[in-house]
């Protein structure tokens, strides 16, 4: 006779091969798979028991992840409620019955797990009845809340757990872009999202960029105003800094002049070091046949002088409806002083980080009439701007 499998197998097949997925019921579907889930991890908690994972010589999670195909957290995952499950009834017939989701069960289980001897079996009721009211997310800062307050002293031993996973990897890219990935832990992570938060808000019909631009856009601004501030630890002696070099002929934007460099070799645009020289610290250094004759002394792009002068003057970025006070902004040459624009107050105005991209790199114009500082789209833009005040803007 076949087994219970084999029956399930012919179900599955005939319902893969006679369903119309078109009008399947996503919500009984995902609540059989729950189910379906919770009897695996019974099933592989009764192979630990009976010692299956010591005849191939492995972990208990070992063997579960490389039996069922998952991933090792998957299997301590799939174990741990497995271990659980039978011993709680009211979770058990839930998940069963499709009233929770098995995401929603294994935070309950693992609750119990971690309180141990502090676990009390009447509070699985009021748990289970949080899983059906509250979404995931929710229901297992539940559980924390209720960790915490059973027992304080493992809560914090799993917060310093936690900490220690905390890590952060920058690599360069072969095409010069960077690859930021990492984990940071609660503390450390709130108050990132909060400070690119504050940065990364919608700055108006101008700005085309999605959520995840105006992110990364933030964390450039935070940046570069931190690293302006100067108050960083220097290093052998140093602020830190970046450091670009580039030709005359370069910096004039000449026809068949080499990329300017970054530290590494890695070659930026014109438009990009024309922004960058508005406000900068430069050495000059003469060459003769490869060998370097004269390094001249650091100078700064505007004097002390000007730069207090125009942020007594601007109070701030310029650009029409921006809010970044001084601090936050930076001077630009209005004509270019890459192609010999003077460095006096009539040719300079504060933009911020992102308003002085958008002029260099975006190639909007900034112009100066009286008091009054106008800007004008390029040119790929003057239509879509005409189009009047009934556009709709994505955020």
């Amino acid at each position: 006779m076949p087994d219970e499998l084999d029956q399930l197998e012919d179900s599955v097949r005939e319902f893969r091969s006679s369903a119309d997925f078109e009008f399947v019921d996503p919500k009984r579907l995902a609540a059989l798979i729950d189910g379906l889930q919770g009897d695996l991890c019974k099933v592989l908690n009764r192979a630990r028991e009976r010692g299956d994972h010591q005849l191939a010589r492995l972990s208990p999670t070992s063997w579960a992840a490389r039996t069922c195909g998952m991933s090792r957290s998957s299997a301590s995952d799939r174990l741990c409620v497995g271990q659980h499950l039978d011993s709680m009834p009211e979770t058990s017939a839930a998940l069963g019955s499709g009233e929770i989701g098995y995401q929603a069960a294994a935070a309950i289980c693992h609750l119990r797990d971690q309180l141990g001897d502090r676990w009390e079996p009447a509070n699985e009721a009021e748990m289970v009845d949080n899983a059906r009211r509250f979404s995931v997310e929710n229901l297992r800062l539940c559980c924390r809340h209720a960790r915490h307050v059973a027992d304080p002293d493992g809560f914090d031993r799993d917060c310093e757990e936690d900490f220690e996973r905390r890590w952060l990897q920058v690599d360069p890219m072969l095409d010069g872009m960077h690859s930021v990935d990492g984990v940071l832990d609660p503390v450390t992570g709130a108050a990132f999202r909060t400070a690119l938060d504050a940065l990364a808000l919608w700055r108006g019909p101008e700005d085309t960029r999605n959520h995840g631009q105006r992110m990364a856009d933030a964390l450039a601004e935070l940046l570069d105003h931190h690293m302006n501030e100067g108050r960083l630890p220097r290093r052998k002696g140093v602020r830190p800094h970046v450091t670009l070099t580039t030709t005359l002929e370069g910096l004039k934007g000449e026809l068949g002049q080499p990329a300017a460099e970054l530290e590494l070799g890695l070659p930026i645009s014109g438009k990009t070091v024309e922004r960058l020289a508005c406000d900068c610290t430069m050495s000059r250094v003469l060459m003769a046949d490869s060998v370097v004759v004269d390094v001249g002394r650091a100078t700064r792009s505007i004097s002390p002088a000007t730069r207090r002068a125009l942020q007594v003057r601007d109070r701030g970025c310029r650009w029409p409806g921006c809010d970044r006070p001084v601090g936050w902004s930076t001077p630009h040459h209005i004509e270019f002083w890459s192609r010999g624009g003077a460095t006096d107050l009539g040719n300079l105005v504060l933009l911020c980080h992102f308003h002085h991209r958008m002029v260099h790199e975006g190639e909007w114009q900034v112009l100066r009439v009286g008091d009054e500082v106008h800007v004008i789209p390029p040119e790929r833009l003057a239509n879509v701007y005409a189009r009047g005040p009934d556009v709709r803007w994505a955020a």
